[in-house]
Parts: C-alpha cells; structure tokens; sequence
C-alpha cells in the first residue's frame, strides 16, 4: 500500500494543485472480491446454524468473518485519510474541519462495534 501512496506523490506537480477524486485508491477489484469472500461466509455461517453445528464451530465462524469486514473497514479508512482528509487539509477551509469530523465519527462508530 506504501508503493501506491508513493507513485501518487510522484504525479504531483511542483507547486500544482491536485484536484480531489471520489473513489477508493484500494484497487476496487480486490475490495469487492473480499467482500464476496465475507459474503460466502456469513451464507457458510447460515448454514451451519440450519445444520445445527456445534455452537463453538459457528462462533469461530462469525469471528472469522468480523475479522474480515474489520479488515476492509481499515483499508477503506486507511485511504479516507491519505486521500479525501490529507487533499481537504492541505486545501484547508471548512472543508477541512468536515472530513476530520467525519473521520473521528468514522473511528467512533468503528470502536462501538
């Protein structure tokens, strides 16, 4: 993840300015196919509990899948501060102090789960 924020500095231009694009900087591809591994998953999970599967079985299987969506949710904030917070910061302005609320929220909400 280094070497992308790396080859990004390298396409900013001397004392230009880089306009701010909506989107993730983690490849999207790879997001969606953790995303489809979580949701297979939790259907594993549906079934087990349809099969009656020892309940231990069934907690290690939730935590597995928690694990992964933690895991997403970091890389997705990981790239919300490098790229929408640090573009509004050094932009400055209101905009500014609404992304780093934003992220603080962000955080709130991901230690309440």
């Amino acid at each position: 993840m280094a070497h992308r924020s790396f080859t990004r500095l390298l396409l900013i231009p001397y004392r230009g300015i880089v306009p701010s694009m909506p989107g993730y900087e983690m490849n999207k591809d790879e997001l969606l196919g953790r995303l489809r591994r979580i949701e297979g998953q939790v259907r594993g999970i549906a079934q087990m509990v349809e099969q009656d599967r020892y309940c231990i079985d069934v907690l290690t299987q939730i935590s597995a899948a928690t694990k992964g969506l933690q895991s997403v949710a970091v890389g997705m904030f990981d790239d919300h501060l490098r790229h929408c917070v640090a573009d509004a910061v050094a932009a400055g302005g209101p905009e500014a102090e609404q992304k780093l609320t934003e992220a603080t929220d962000a955080v709130q909400r991901l230690l309440k789960t």
